[in-house]
């Protein structure tokens, strides 16, 4: 399928210290700020590589898909004439983004950042590659995983229409439940070598006739770990009235999640939602191991082109792929470290009480991080390291087919 550009941000492929094939980055815009996040992640990506002397390239969706603010007017047709056409709009980009995951799977991509998409289009392609988001917690030292349940539940599945009605039909089925449990396991074992001391599982379990208790009975027996299934209320309260155990694992239907997930950040010192970058992983066996990462803020259309996007999150991810796909040692404890004395300067946007632009928050981040010493092989060429950033101070994302650094495309 030939509908993607690839470039090469950072020194070219086969030099450097560690010469070798590039790793590659896969990159999906949707609209509103879309392109302006994309833009300060590939900013950011490239710098990082140029620093460390690692090549990168970057493979880019050919569709920019639709945020849901970008298919409203249809929705406000007279007589809801626009809303067969939003659900066709919203089943292409599903489908779209799904085969070009696949794709991506298929040729070695490991890690994917995306920009905020319409909900609809992104939990179909959620369910069918079977997501899990992760977020790692510490609640005032007791240490959580949390795991969201993408794959199946009331945020999943699909509508029928007749006039006046919209009937949603959602599955839940033992063989992802078994899966999601299996995968929160393994991941909290690597999390911690001790592995975790409970699963705490917020669904709301009382409408499924019993078969959620069922099946996690039977995995909890048949895997020796205690797995505790409560209605999200429940699951509340106790995080409010008492600490939770350390190495908890909070395995949650999305429904609940999904408004919880900026609760937990703010309650248990990670951080405003606007600042955060998660991840999703697929368990589907043809994607297994692609990773996605994405900003937890929204498409925030009413920010577009005003220059103004708090670009912090994606400063986060941009550093989180380059330190673990890019082989860019160090590069989130540098992104940190530059944050702070951003911070400390008062170098803001006007969302989080300062005065200064995307640009200008940016542009003051890499100044910071560039004071920071990495060290450079001999053989390393200068030249070209000389040529990727300079091309890359300029770089924005393009339209599909159009270099994203000119003169660095592979």
């Amino acid at each position: 399928m030939n509908d993607m550009s690839e470039q090469t941000p950072g020194p070219p492929a086969g030099t450097g210290p560690l010469a070798g094939p590039a790793p590659t980055v896969g990159l999906a815009v949707g609209r509103g700020t879309g392109e302006e996040v994309a833009a300060v992640f590939t900013r950011v990506l490239g710098h990082l590589a140029t620093r460390h002397e690692r090549p990168v390239t970057l493979v880019r969706s050919p569709r920019v898909y639709h945020s849901y603010v970008s298919l409203r007017p249809l929705a406000i047709e007279p007589g809801g004439a626009g809303v067969p056409e939003i659900r066709r709009l919203s089943a292409e980009d599903a489908a779209h983004y799904e085969e070009w995951l696949r794709a991506r799977a298929a040729a070695g991509t490991r890690v994917v950042f995306r920009t905020a998409i319409n909900a609809q289009s992104l939990y179909l392609v959620r369910q069918r590659l079977r997501a899990v988001k992760v977020d790692t917690l510490d609640a005032d030292g007791a240490r959580m995983l949390l795991v969201r349940d993408e794959a199946q539940g009331f945020y999943t599945g699909g509508n029928t229409h007749t006039p006046g009605h919209v009937s949603r039909t959602t599955e839940f089925s033992r063989e992802i439940t078994e899966q999601l449990l299996a995968y929160a396991l393994r991941r909290a074992r690597e999390e911690w070598p001790e592995g975790p001391a409970r699963i705490v599982m917020a669904y709301k379990f009382h409408l499924l006739d019993g078969a959620l208790d069922a099946w996690v009975r039977d995995f909890a027996a048949r895997e020796g770990i205690e797995v505790g299934v409560f209605q999200p209320d429940t699951v509340n309260r106790n995080l409010v009235a008492h600490r939770p155990e350390d190495r908890t694992v909070l395995l949650a239907g999305n429904e609940w999640a999904d408004i919880m997930h900026l609760v937990l950040l703010d309650r248990y010192g990670s951080g405003r939602q606007e600042d955060h970058c998660t991840r999703n992983v697929h368990l589907d066996p043809d994607v297994a191991g692609l990773v996605e990462y994405q900003t937890v803020h929204g498409s925030a259309d009413d920010l577009e082109g005003r220059d103004l996007l708090n670009p912090v999150a994606t400063l986060r991810a941009a550093a989180a792929i380059a330190e673990r796909y890019v082989g860019c040692t160090g590069a989130e404890a540098a992104t940190e470290a530059a944050l702070a004395r951003l911070g400390e300067a008062g170098i803001r946007t006007p969302d989080q009480g300062g005065k200064h632009s995307t640009t200008g928050v940016v542009d003051a981040f890499l100044e910071e991080l560039g004071a920071a010493h990495v060290p450079v092989a001999p053989e390393s060429p200068a030249s070209g390291v000389a040529l990727a950033t300079a091309s890359l101070a300029q770089a924005v994302v393009p339209a599909p087919g159009q270099d994203l650094a000119p003169g660095l495309a592979r």
